[in-house]
């Protein structure tokens, strides 16, 4: 998968393809989140990805991801909320 938003190709963890599973969120779901989410820096490394997607129950989803080489994507959570 390449994220044309970061212009990088995306690795999704073993730990975050899990969560993906336990959550149902498919490829394409985790792709449009990460293209088009709201953006919270970290730092300039780390940072999450957060979207409302309509026909779920459970938003707010989000991923952690990390910048590198490549778009590391760390985990995926769901029932999000933003700490202010």
């Amino acid at each position: 998968m390449y994220c044309k938003r970061f212009q990088l190709y995306v690795h999704v963890t073993r730990h975050a393809r899990e969560r993906m599973t336990q959550r149902q969120i498919s490829e394409s779901v985790l792709s449009d989140l990460l293209e088009s989410g709201e953006l919270r820096y970290k730092d300039e490394r780390r940072l999450w990805v957060a979207k409302h997607v309509s026909d779920r129950a459970d938003n707010l989803l989000c991923v952690a991801v990390v910048l590198e080489d490549r778009l590391i994507v760390k985990t995926v959570m769901h029932h999000f909320c933003w700490e202010e």
